[in-house]
């Protein structure tokens, strides 16, 4: 029997609440016993002359049954239920691998892509809490921001710290897909994935796109790829300027569709096209749905017994009627 987070091990004492009724009774017996009512013509002169004493004299059969109530309630056990939760998990093991451009400051996206881009990837890890989640980021060549880790504080932390012109300029998509499936290669999970996102055409680096897409078909690594632009033109990078901002102009919008859809087909993934922050958002989300980590959750049950209370109460009652029956309610017979 429970009764919010309050259990009762043993519920069935609280029928004794049944015998309640005959305690009562039993007590109207012995007072007619010990109080005999006395036989007046009229008792017009007695009135208004009751004693508080008489008045009050109920609380000390109250106080019996309210012991009496107690004790059983205590027999019944009521406890406190504290769960703990023990989750065995089976996680994927993903790679982010992002393009880091100078065309990644485009601000076709608020405020531009590649900002758009770290906040949604941010929020789709916060998503995935049992994973191993790494970080790649390209340019013109690749490096490792982030390993495979649980500790998404850290890999946020680096997320939050990319941006562009730290690596040399270009599109080197090869090497940026080679790299996140050398990270996943040693890996002994049963799904792997690499979330590649890009906003333009490979045009450098010593690997091609389709041999690491190969290696990662190979690899067992599912590659997900994602263009990031509008259609038609942007304001974009078109200069450097000397104390280290840029120019900006209205610049063509130039994806390389094909090669995405066919990486992400060799590998047996899904390519997706961003043209604003929301369908990048959705593009996350869809991810999120194709890859569910399996979790398998097994509750434990603590308790804290609490007829420790009722006990203690049943013995302050019986001890506070001692009391009252034996000095202002005190009696003789």
């Amino acid at each position: 029997m429970t009764i919010g987070n309050i259990e009762l091990a043993s519920p069935w004492w609280l029928l004794a609440l049944l015998l309640l009724p005959i305690l009562v009774r039993w007590y109207q017996l012995r007072q007619a016993k010990y109080f005999p009512t006395v036989g007046l013509s009229t008792t017009q002169g007695l009135q208004g002359s009751t004693s508080w004493k008489v008045t009050a004299r109920p609380i000390v059969p109250l106080l019996h049954l309210l012991a009496v109530a107690s004790l059983i309630v205590a027999m019944a056990r009521p406890r406190a239920v504290l769960q703990n939760e023990d989750i065995t998990a089976e996680g994927i093991d993903i790679m982010l691998a992002i393009d880091v451009s100078t065309s990644m400051l485009a601000r076709d996206f608020a405020p531009d892509r590649l900002e758009a881009s770290k906040k949604v990837a941010a929020d789709f890890v916060s998503e995935r809490p049992y994973d191993r989640i790494g970080l790649v980021v390209f340019a013109g060549e690749s490096f490792t921001q982030c390993p495979l880790t649980t500790d998404h504080s850290v890999l946020n932390m680096f997320l939050g710290n990319i941006q562009c012109g730290l690596i040399e300029n270009g599109t080197a998509i090869g090497m940026g897909l080679a790299n996140s499936v050398g990270r996943l290669s040693k890996s002994k999970s049963k799904s792997k994935i690499v979330i590649l996102l890009t906003d333009g055409v490979n045009n450098t680096g010593h690997t091609q796109p389709m041999q690491a897409a190969d290696a990662a078909k190979k690899t067992g690594v599912k590659v997900y790829t994602i263009g990031v632009g509008t259609q038609g033109h942007a304001r974009q990078p078109t200069s450097k300027l000397p104390g280290g901002g840029f120019l900006y102009g209205w610049a063509p919008v130039e994806i390389d569709e094909y090669l995405l859809q066919q990486i992400s087909k060799e590998t047996g993934g899904q390519y997706f096209r961003a043209t604003d922050m929301e369908e990048l958002r959705n593009i996350y989300a869809q991810i999120d749905q194709l890859e569910k980590t399996e979790i398998e959750t097994t509750t434990i049950k603590r308790y804290k017994e609490l007829f420790h209370f009722w006990v203690m109460l049943a013995i302050f009652l019986v001890i506070l009627e001692l009391i009252l029956v034996n000095t202002i309610f005190k009696t003789i017979v």
